[in-house]
């Protein structure tokens, strides 16, 4: 979704790929706390360490090498 604002906003490759790593990463904030909300059952240590446990690595080790190349094959 970042992607396609981006593309339709015409904002620049670098500044792209920000927004996708910022977008993608809202997760580990919102997810925890929204879950507490829907779930009140749910453990919250539970919820915070598999979010940043999860997402965390996958951004640094696919995440950003794949939102680069994507802005780079569309923005470029």
């Amino acid at each position: 979704m970042a992607l396609g604002l981006c593309l339709m906003l015409g904002v620049p490759q670098g500044d792209a790929v920000l927004l996708m790593v910022l977008s993608a990463s809202a997760s580990y904030i919102a997810v925890p706390a929204v879950l507490r909300y829907a779930l009140p059952e749910a453990n919250p240590s539970l919820c915070v360490g598999l979010s940043l446990g999860l997402t965390f690595p996958f951004n640094i080790l696919l995440g950003i090498p794949l939102y680069v190349k994507a802005a780079a094959m569309l923005l470029s």
